[in-house]
């Protein structure tokens, strides 16, 4: 490996952890920013909450079941009633969008290949900019990405593309990773294989985000996905690769105003911040 190659390698993989998991924090997202978009989700959790911790039909049950002491009530009456309340409670409001942008724009070719997954003509379209270090985009692909992908991505409902947006240069690393076709680093990868990859580094990100050493903790995630450590340490070295991630990045910053993850631009609005299922699908709903 030349000087060049292990000078870029020490950049990517070295540093202070605590250092690093600093900067992802803060810069993972604005506070303000995810305030604004998540106050319709926080408001409609509080109202969930209160919804199923407050007793079924409490008054009404209670009083029906002091008077008719002497009365036999049917055991499926008292059962269908929480079922029935459920059933009734409020759907998940629209979080209001932070701004427009030109979808035509959004989805013109960048430094690299777009991650996609769904139809391309379907009639919503999701790109979401995250990085592989923050907690709250591990957070929606641990806890929402699944479920909206099975009810409007399988469905050809919505198209959703991934752009990569490392605040940090473990996260471009990572990024990097994930592009690479680990048989052959001189490839990039296909959707097929990259959406598991991200995936697996947002399930494990406790694991080798704030690792105090990232080589090995990135090399040991890197082996379940078929890489040597050959290809490893070639797809870490590829310079083009890592200035094309990092193109994407401020592609996003300076031409679509993304200045947190994660950001989602979705049919010509901008969102930022976590979503629940609920939260989302609300707003693909809207959209639909």
């Amino acid at each position: 490996m030349s000087l060049s190659e292990m000078s870029l390698m020490k950049r990517l993989l070295t540093g202070a952890a605590v250092a690093a998991l600093a900067v992802t924090l803060a810069a993972c997202s604005d506070e303000k920013k995810e305030e604004t978009a998540k106050a319709p989700e926080t408001s409609q959790t509080t109202t969930s909450e209160s919804a199923s911790s407050t007793p079924a039909a409490s008054s009404g049950t209670t009083t029906e079941t002091a008077t008719t002491t002497t009365t036999t009530t049917p055991a499926t009456e008292t059962a269908q009633k929480p079922a029935t309340e459920t059933a009734q409670k409020p759907a998940a409001e629209v979080p209001a969008a932070e701004g427009d942008v030109d979808m035509a724009e959004v989805l013109k070719p960048g430094a690299l290949p777009d991650m996609a997954l769904g139809e391309a003509n379907a009639p919503v379209t999701i790109v979401e900019y995250m990085s592989t270090t923050c907690p709250h985009c591990a957070a929606f692909h641990n806890n929402t990405f699944d479920a909206i992908k099975e009810k409007y991505v399988d469905s050809g409902k919505v198209r959703f593309i991934l752009r990569e947006f490392p605040f940090d240069p473990r996260a471009a690393a990572a990024f990097m990773l994930a592009r690479c076709n680990p048989q052959d680093t001189t490839k990039l990868t296909e959707a097929a294989q990259y959406f598991p990859m991200i995936s697996m580094l947002m399930k494990q990100q406790e694991t080798w985000a704030a690792a105090q050493d990232g080589r090995e903790a990135l090399l040991q995630m890197s082996k379940l996905a078929g890489f040597t450590q050959e290809s490893f340490q070639a797809c870490l070295t590829n310079q083009k690769l890592l200035d094309d991630v990092n193109a994407v990045r401020e592609r996003g910053a300076k031409e679509f105003g993304v200045a947190a993850t994660p950001t989602f631009l979705i049919n010509g609005k901008r969102y930022s911040g976590d979503m629940s299922v609920d939260t989302m699908s609300a707003l693909i709903d809207s959209m639909l």
